[in-house]
């Protein structure tokens, strides 16, 4: 099981695992279509490459997983090994069909990806949101079915509410996933796109955007903004409470007494913070 999945496949369909003891049987290339519900957008062309070069060399080590979709079969598992075999120019290649509906087949693709992790951020959100939608869970139940914290689910899930345009430069890693949080901070969320062409342009890192963002949200001029110098370990846990929370989060110390301020954007950013207080 790949780090990070924790309970995984296992948890989702229990006593079943991607890989069973089933018949392999040999099934022709142009038989086979890809997946309706493949949550990954994106090929990276050099590894499929690479994979295409082992496969001439070794072969295909693992089946591929296939449904039987009419008179052709549709991909479950491995799409990677299979758009490595056409371009390795095989003419079949080894797969294990199974009857599946259309809710396991999506639920098998997501969860394969997931065991990768290396998906975008986006398209891990969009699996997560997918999940929760088609097996009825709420981010906490999801979070502990696939051993991740309920965070990491909530802070993926709310780039999806980002504009498309920036969702798309998040795909293409233009932009990070730090990127795409700190823009959600943002109180005027028109100005999203805006902020986000700028970050594009003078090549800011998230830790430059974040100042950004709190002097837009302050709504003070950049020349008035006084120096004050914090102390470093204070600027260190507002980052880890920022990274944490999803948004803006400052500390302020005054002698041995002071206060913590976490904003919010909406109800149901409040809601999710208040999720994660109570965790």
């Amino acid at each position: 099981m790949a780090k990070g999945l924790g309970k995984g496949v296992n948890a989702l369909f229990p006593g079943e695992s991607l890989i069973k003891a089933e018949s392999v049987e040999q099934v022709n290339v142009k038989s086979i279509k890809a997946n309706p519900f493949q949550p990954r957008k994106v090929f990276d062309e050099k590894t499929i490459a690479e994979l295409s070069d082992s496969i001439k060399e070794h072969g295909i080590l693992q089946p591929i997983i296939l449904r039987k979709k009419g008179m052709s079969y549709e991909i479950v598992v491995g799409e990677r090994r299979y758009r490595a075999a056409k371009l390795a120019g095989l003419q079949e290649v080894p797969a294990v069909v199974r009857n599946l509906t259309d809710e396991e087949t999506m639920e098998l693709a997501i969860l394969e990806n997931l065991q990768r992790e290396d998906l975008t951020p986006i398209e891990e959100a969009e699996a997560y949101q997918n999940l929760m939608e088609n097996l009825k869970l709420t981010q906490e139940q999801l979070a502990f079915r696939l051993g991740k914290s309920r965070s990491h689910i909530a802070n993926h899930v709310r780039l999806l509410s980002l504009p498309k345009k920036v969702r798309s430069y998040i795909m293409d890693s233009k932009l990070s996933m730090g990127h795409g949080r700190t823009l959600l901070g943002i109180r005027k969320k028109e100005q999203i796109s805006l902020v986000a062409e700028r970050v594009l342009r003078e090549g800011l890192n998230v830790r430059q955007l974040e100042r950004l963002v709190q002097k837009m949200n302050e709504d003070v001029p950049r020349e008035t903004i006084p120096e004050v110098k914090k102390d470093v370990f204070i600027v260190e846990q507002e980052s880890n409470l920022r990274d944490y929370f999803g948004t803006s989060v400052k500390i302020t110390k005054r002698k041995d007494k002071g206060k913590i301020e976490i904003e919010f954007f909406s109800e149901e950013d409040l809601e999710r913070i208040l999720e994660l207080l109570n965790d």
